[in-house]
């Protein structure tokens, strides 16, 4: 059966659904071109790339093998190792603290800015934002400073008996951590603030009256509210959090490596570039599980 392009108004000119796909098309083929260049096509080299060979100077060798994945589950000419996957593990313990933190720091600041009036809060806001306008590796130094012996931080872990005394806290995951929080807590905050400004008080009020307690009502009258800010702090935060490495490198030192390290060291110092390729397509893959379990987790939530 033959379906014939009728034409049709559309926005006050007249057209056929045949030049409404082709428009569609060319509007979004930009776009879609973008994606390939710089998305779809380097995704396919590392997969490509992850199965071949590491020559003996490093060069790529086109002999395609599964060891850099063997390599990857730790094993190796002398037997099995968890060394890579504990670092696999540690990235994605790092990613879901940083976050959790990050939420529970996040709450009470968005209440507060938007409680202010006005003109208090957006000086709150630009306070919050301030922390954009410097780069991240000077910001990392920075914290290599505050967490210097002589300054208070360091004085007071060492009068707790957390680090000998004239240690600085630097390098450790202590560190990592601090540095981590700091780096994405305005990731969570912003969201979570344009969330919690168009609350329905209201509701909050009916739990009130009807004797529920803290926690019922923040989990049935604020919680369902703010989610959308949640669901993206969240995601903007683990995601990256997971695959860092500067934080790591820089406050961490061999003490607290992530998978975003060993990255680094494959398509560095090492030159292996075939197993960093296998390491990417690893996080990867955490990365794509980490957004579905985030996206299922948020969809149940808002059933609730």
């Amino acid at each position: 059966m033959k379906i014939i392009d009728k034409p049709e108004i559309l926005y006050g000119e007249l057209s056929t659904p045949r030049k409404i796909r082709t428009r569609g098309l060319l509007r979004i083929s930009p776009g879609m071109l973008w994606i390939m260049l710089f998305l779809s096509i380097p995704a396919l080299s590392l997969i490509v790339i992850s199965f071949t060979t590491r020559g003996a100077y490093g060069e790529i060798e086109w002999v395609f093998t599964l060891e850099n994945y063997k390599r990857l589950a730790g094993y190796s000419l002398f037997g099995w190792s968890p060394d890579y996957l504990k670092i696999l593990l540690r990235s994605i313990i790092a990613g879901l603290i940083t976050t959790v933190v990050c939420i529970i720091l996040s709450y009470p600041l968005a209440f507060f800015i938007s409680t202010r009036d006005k003109a208090t809060r957006y000086l709150w806001l630009t306070a919050l934002i301030i922390p954009f306008w410097t780069n991240l590796v000077i910001r990392t130094y920075a914290w290599q400073i505050v967490l210097a012996p002589g300054l208070p931080i360091a004085k007071l872990a060492a009068l707790l008996h957390l680090v000998p005394p004239g240690s600085p806290l630097y390098p450790s995951p202590f560190a990592v951590y601090i540095g981590m929080i700091s780096a994405f807590l305005p990731f969570v905050a912003l969201p979570l603030y344009s969330s919690v400004e168009k609350l329905d008080w209201s509701l909050v009020e009916a739990a009130n009256d009807l004797y529920c307690g803290k926690w019922r009502v923040f989990h049935q009258a604020i919680l369902p509210q703010t989610l959308p800010g949640l669901s993206v702090g969240a995601i903007l935060t683990f995601i990256p959090a997971m695959g860092m490495f500067l934080i790591p490198d820089l406050l961490g030192g061999a003490k607290y490596m992530l998978v975003g390290n060993l990255i680094q060291q494959q398509f560095g110092k090492s030159r292996d570039w075939p197993f960093g390729a296998a390491v990417s397509l690893a996080l990867m893959s955490l990365t794509l599980i980490a957004l579905v379990i985030l996206n299922r987790k948020g969809g149940k939530m808002e059933m609730l």
